[in-house]
């Protein structure tokens, strides 16, 4: 421990620690912009300096270690000064258009610019723009970027795929696709964890809010959305509700109020996927064939496995992810069911995610004669759709989703956490096995947040090795570790996003706060509250199979709820893995 004094407060720190870990444990908060705590600690935007007694220089907080003794000035007049001239040079290249930005409200530069008492310029302005494809799921404006580099470091540094890098120097340094490409051409799975991270809006998803509108509004469609697991425990965040308040029924309640004609719960597609899911893994496993099996649910990581690992696209399981099969079945056996002509029933998805984004326009997702899903919604829109719609989300009221496709289990639910797939997936393979239920929490080793898991289970005798993992640098070190032979699995659980859908792409941001595991703890709740547990004990999926699909696996089913993973190409996939 060393002591030192920050504004005047005396206080012992661990040595090793930042002048901001040490300001943050005296409750003093220091601004900052391109800080990520080992991630991005190059002190680049120069927000965060502050003054040191007896120092000329003042020093940035975020990589300056402490030392015994050392006296600290967060809030001089010379820090003053000098973090509001950094602030205002940044603006002078930053397209202040707030009024019309989807991160107004929540902007770290509009919000050290307004504490800062910034209302005008002394530097001449120069913005650059650099043009991108809008119709990519993912937006890049340059006019907005800072030049934190935070897109560069959880994309090298998390994600491990290099998408973003530095262009050009001096004055003219921008940050852009790397390698000159354009963003078509980059190897990026769409997960979306730059847009989270960037402090400004020069990274954001595609805005589809609009199309939902206009559906909502079309008296010759009927609007289907389907809300998924993770988005429950997300959604109130930025309206003032708590998690026990947000609950899925209030947010149904505000999309009827829109317009929607029917609104369902994701989970009964989860409960669908693992009845086809767990079919198909004890399939493989009886026969020994194309293992492990990696769960498919992900698009963001389907994307990884095809660009980066292409001879392994077979282990994927052929299952479709859980919203994709709901419009599947949603413009077949529903459409039927309710007498409407599929061709009028417009599906809206509303996902913690971005590359669901690209997911419902790969052609192969279309195979009741039109498309899955027609439109996604990430949970930041859909709030900001009940903002413009001066929804008063205090007034919102607990009424049922629809049916007969709302009926969902708890291991439904928990789909939205990283392992919840597997635990899901385990819990029903049990019974399909054994004809048996094993204890709902038998497979709970395969929870926490750790980004690479193992668990290994019997089965009436047989072994199972599971691994899960969350992240797609840590899903790299486990590939290679495979191709290795250092570690084998029958069945592995993948989620492009650090914690799984809880903390996806797609989902509210918190400056400085990773909520994936507060996120997935509520959803953990959920399922340990659900009186059904499983997914073959759901009775609505119970009678989808007993009407229309028979069994899982069918005919049927293989028609409409699996696909065909190598019917399109990510950029380089013909390159195998030896080339690389």
């Amino acid at each position: 421990m060393v002591t030192v004094t920050i504004d005047h407060q005396t206080i012992a720190v661990k040595d090793g620690s930042t002048i901001m870990e040490a300001a943050k444990q005296a409750h003093i908060e220091i601004p900052h912009l391109c800080y990520l705590k080992g991630i991005n600690d190059i002190g680049a935007c120069r927000v965060c300096v502050v003054e040191l007694e007896g120092k000329d220089k003042l020093v940035t907080a975020c990589n300056t270690v402490v030392a015994e003794g050392m006296v600290v000035y967060t809030n001089s007049p010379k820090v003053r000064w000098t973090r509001k001239c950094n602030v205002q040079l940044l603006l002078s290249q930053h397209d202040c258009e707030c009024a019309y930005c989807s991160r107004s409200g929540n902007c770290e530069l509009q919000k050290i610019s307004n504490d800062l008492g910034i209302t005008s310029l002394p530097y001449e302005k120069k913005v650059t723009y650099i043009p991108w494809n809008k119709d990519f799921p993912l937006i890049r404006e340059s006019n907005k970027c800072i030049k934190c580099m935070r897109c560069i470091q959880i994309c090298d540094k998390v994600q491990d795929l290099q998408v973003w890098d530095v262009q050009k120097t001096g004055s003219r340094t921008t940050v852009n696709v790397s390698q000159n490409r354009n963003i078509e051409e980059a190897e990026c799975s769409l997960c979306g964890q730059c847009i989270t991270h960037c402090p400004v809006n020069a990274l954001h998803v595609r805005e589809d809010s609009e199309h939902a509108f206009e559906a909502f509004n079309d008296p010759d469609k009927v609007t289907i959305v389907q809300i998924a697991p993770a988005v429950r425990a997300a959604w109130g965040e930025s309206l003032g509700l708590s998690r026990e308040e947000a609950t899925i029924e209030k947010l149904g309640d505000a999309l009827r109020k829109m317009g929607a004609d029917y609104v369902f719960d994701t989970d009964f597609a989860a409960d669908l996927t693992i009845m086809e899911e767990a079919n198909e893994f004890l399939e493989r496993l009886q026969h020994k064939e194309h293992l492990p099996m990696f769960t498919s649910c992900c698009p963001g990581w389907v994307r990884f496995l095809k660009s980066q690992y292409p001879d392994m696209v077979d282990h994927l399981s052929t299952a479709k992810s859980p919203h994709q099969m709901f419009g599947a079945i949603t413009k077949t056996w529903f459409a039927k069911k309710i007498g409407v002509d599929p061709s009028k029933i417009y599906n809206i998805s509303i996902m913690p995610c971005v590359a669901k984004k690209h997911e419902i326009a790969i052609p192969s997702m279309k195979d009741s004669g039109y498309p899955d899903v027609d439109l996604v919604l990430t949970t930041r829109e859909v709030v900001r759709m009940i903002r413009s719609e001066h929804i008063d989300v205090r007034y919102l009221q607990d009424v049922a989703l629809d049916d007969p496709l709302g009926t969902a289990s708890g291991a439904g639910v928990i789909f939205g956490a990283t392992g919840g797939v597997m635990e899901a997936a385990l819990r029903s393979a049990h019974y399909f096995v054994t004809g048996k239920n094993a204890d709902p929490d038998a497979f709970a080793d395969v929870r926490g947040m750790d980004g690479w898991k193992e668990a290994t289970f019997t089965i009436d005798g047989t072994l199972v090795r599971c691994a899960i993992v969350s992240g797609l640098g840590n899903t790299r070190r486990l590939i290679e570790a495979m191709h290795r032979k250092e570690v084998a699995y029958d069945f592995i659980e993948v989620m492009a996003c650090p914690g799984g859908c809880s903390g996806g792409g797609g989902q509210p941001i918190h400056e400085g706060s990773e909520l994936a595991a507060e996120r997935a703890a509520a959803l953990y709740q959920l399922d340990g509250h659900c009186q059904l547990r499983f997914s073959h004990e759901n009775p609505a999926v119970q009678a989808l199979y007993r009407e229309f699909l028979e069994k899982p696996l069918s005919p049927l089913a293989e028609q409409l709820l699996h696909t065909d993973h190598t019917s399109w190409q990510m950029p380089n996939e013909k390159r195998s893995c030896a080339d690389r």
